[in-house]
């Protein structure tokens, strides 16, 4: 499995079904998505898989004989297997769910699901996985992923401060621009905490329309609106006794802003279509990249609300106030990126190294990974020198920086249409026409890299994964 910040990640995916059509279905669908898929008939087979193969997402129904779904999950956490569990069923319950959640489910999907809900929730179950979401006592050390790396000032305090914070159970509003890291800082507040054993729920508040949020929060019951044909829970609940994340809390409507201020000073709630009244014990935690502060002068964001979520401010610095962090973390990706391809690391030599801490890097963190990523794909293992890396840096006026190497240089006009397809074509070529790898490398998914290549031209075949029935 690979991170990317884009596009979809691919995996490797255990189904587990009892009826035939459905493990097809599924099957089918997550093949044609890039993943290497497994298909088991019943949870004592999937268990007997475990023992010699291991998986990064596990699909299992609710409703199977023998051992059932739930059962499958407590013995999955039983053995402490760190798979993200993604329970499918026809007959969702508010008790299952929650059931499933306790021993670690990541998530539930309701059959009929279309094809695009089954791929985002495999691809989301994946990029939890990918950022060590804790799920059980934690087992790594929370201050060591890229957003807790370096040693200058600021990250020296922005340490101290979340580990002052994170056991006291206050709710924690984290700020800073896009790329710095944000939601890595309110994991390792998780992670540090006394509820590091219970989940840690997100939500993308961007991603919502301001109709489907207040049932994602809060959940509903069957009937509250026309889609609504069974209940489901939402993110509050799910995070009961643990951490919910709102990330990016300044796109929440003002209604539903009121909402939300109520839960956090009575920590009580109510589904969307229920009068009955349910009571939380859950951490909030809320990031935003914009200054709230001003959102409120400008009547877009509650007053009231931001004094509930500001308790303790955590602001994440930006790289470019940070430069002389940027070597250590550029080591950090070399080391990651070389992991994921299965190479060596490649090295910067001196000017290259200079050259990153001059830059501002508009895009903060999420920015210098890309480049060494890219940087180890194209590269490989050799020396990475200043007049590579000239090429791939955007200053903030938007113009290309000067290199010295102009053999790397691409002619003045060449349009991005031009430099992806022949960034796209140099790292097919690398990976021998491998589509699954070279998706990978790119931080793309493979039905994206596909349609691409069909616009230049190519008819690539598609590869599929062999499964087991």
């Amino acid at each position: 499995m690979s991170w990317t910040n884009d596009g979809p990640l691919t995996g490797r995916v255990l189904i587990v079904d009892d009826h035939p059509s459905a493990r097809q279905s599924m099957g089918d669908i997550l093949e044609c998505a890039g993943h290497q898929v497994t298909c088991c008939a019943s949870a004592v087979e999937a268990l007997r898989r475990l023992e010699h193969a291991s998986f990064d997402v596990i699909i299992t129904d609710l409703q199977m004989p023998g051992m059932n779904g739930l059962e499958f999950i407590r013995a999955l956490h039983e053995r402490g297997d760190e798979a993200q569990i993604v329970m499918v069923t026809a007959h969702a319950s508010v008790s299952s769910a929650v059931e499933a959640m306790r021993y670690g489910a990541f998530d539930y999907i309701e059959k009929p699901f279309n094809v695009d809900q089954i791929e985002q929730l495999v691809c989301r179950a994946l990029r939890e996985g990918d950022s060590e979401t804790p799920r059980a006592p934690l087992r790594t050390d929370p201050f060591t992923s890229a957003a807790m790396i370096g040693s200058s000032p600021a990250m020296q305090s922005l340490r101290r401060k979340i580990q002052q914070a994170a056991p006291t159970g206050e709710t924690v509003l984290i700020t800073g621009e896009s790329g710095v890291g944000k939601e890595l800082v309110a994991r390792a507040l998780h992670a540090a905490s006394r509820r590091a054993a219970k989940p840690l729920v997100s939500l993308n508040c961007p991603a919502l329309s301001p109709q489907l949020m207040e049932s994602e929060l809060f959940g509903h019951e069957r009937g509250a609106f026309t889609s609504a044909d069974a209940p489901r829970v939402g993110r509050f609940e799910l995070a009961d006794g643990g951490t919910i994340l709102l990330d990016e809390i300044s796109e929440i409507s003002l209604p539903l802003q009121a909402k939300l201020l109520r839960v956090l000073q009575e920590r009580t709630f109510e589904r969307v279509g229920s009068s009955e009244t349910t009571s939380l014990d859950v951490r909030v935690l809320a990031s935003s990249n914009r200054d709230l502060r001003r959102e409120v002068a400008e009547g877009r964001f509650r007053e009231d609300l931001y004094y509930r979520l500001a308790v303790v401010p955590l602001h994440v610095p930006p790289l470019r106030d940070r430069r002389e962090d940027v070597p250590m973390l550029a080591e950090h990706f070399l080391a990651q990126a070389a992991t994921r391809i299965g190479r060596r690391p490649g090295q910067l030599d001196e000017a290259a190294r200079q050259l990153l801490v001059q830059y501002n890097w508009p895009g903060n963190v999420r920015e210098l990974e890309n480049l060494i990523t890219r940087a180890s794909v194209l590269l490989g293992e050799s020396v990475i020198t200043a007049d590579d890396l000239h090429p791939w840096l955007i200053d903030p006026d938007g113009d290309r920086l000067e290199a010295e190497g102009e053999q790397h240089e691409p002619p003045v006009g060449t349009s991005l249409h031009c430099m992806e397809r022949r960034l796209i074509e140099s790292t097919l070529e690398h990976y021998n026409g491998h589509r699954v790898q070279t998706a990978r490398a790119l931080g793309i998914g493979v039905r994206t890299l596909t349609n691409k290549l069909r616009a230049y031209g190519y008819a690539p075949r598609a590869k599929t994964a062999s499964r087991a029935a």
